[in-house]
């Protein structure tokens, strides 16, 4: 397998938490949730380096214990998700070759499992695209209407959440992600820029144990499944 980088944005502050300090620095099972995110990447010796994008105002990130700094690298971060990943692909002009991989993990799901990091290299080894851990829907989904009723339940069947991580080779993320900034495209993860760019990501199966903290009641989840064997 080609080298591999990986990329974190860390530069939101998580609203919706309500908190006074950002979710990705918020206390999870003895240690700040990036430092369980950050740990399961640094345990993948498959990962050359990981390059994580912090708000420029971050005054947490000298706080952290972290096993092994000389692997990571901090750059700033941008207004949205897009903007610190290419900040984050800048970063790595001259460090990745162009049929490097890219993963990029989101700084507030510490849960990764090793088996689906692993399932994620394997099946993709030799994919001409990429792709993304995700996981099928299973539950009735409904869209609402103009007001808090619902205006039709939709069609499950081929619907799947997006998870993290999501790995591509360096030269086409880059190029994708550019070229959707350049045009104004909402993009809300990695593979959205590549579909926007005419390609079709491929989808592995991962664990519901890889939840993204987002509410405060996800804190008490994700201290669950960091328990588990």
């Amino acid at each position: 397998m080609r080298r591999c980088h990986a990329i974190v944005p860390a530069a939101g502050v998580g609203k919706r938490m309500g908190a006074a300090i950002p979710k990705q620095y918020l206390p999870l099972a003895g240690r700040p949730v990036l430092e369980h995110t950050l740990a399961c990447l640094l345990a993948e010796p498959r990962i050359a380096g990981i390059v994580v994008a912090l708000g420029a105002e971050d005054a947490w990130w000298p706080t952290l214990q972290l096993g092994d700094r000389r692997r990571i690298t901090r750059v700033e971060g941008g207004a949205e998700r897009a903007d610190s990943v290419m900040n984050a692909l800048r970063a790595l002009d001259g460090v990745a070759d162009a049929e490097d991989w890219v993963l990029v993990h989101d700084a507030a799901r510490p849960c990764l499992p090793r088996a689906d990091l692993e399932r994620l290299f394997c099946e993709l080894a030799d994919d001409p695209v990429g792709g993304l851990l995700a996981a099928p829907v299973r539950d009735t989904m409904k869209r609402a209407g103009d007001g808090p009723r619902v205006a039709a339940t939709v069609d499950r069947s081929g619907l799947w959440h997006a998870l993290t991580p999501q790995m591509f080779r360096f030269a086409l993320l880059r190029e994708a992600l550019a070229a959707a900034l350049a045009a104004r495209v909402a993009i809300t993860d990695e593979a959205s820029a590549i579909e926007w760019f005419g390609l079709q990501p491929r989808l592995v199966e991962g664990s519901a144990a890889n939840l993204k903290i987002t509410r405060p009641e996800d804190l008490r989840l994700a201290e669950f499944f960091l328990t588990l064997p």
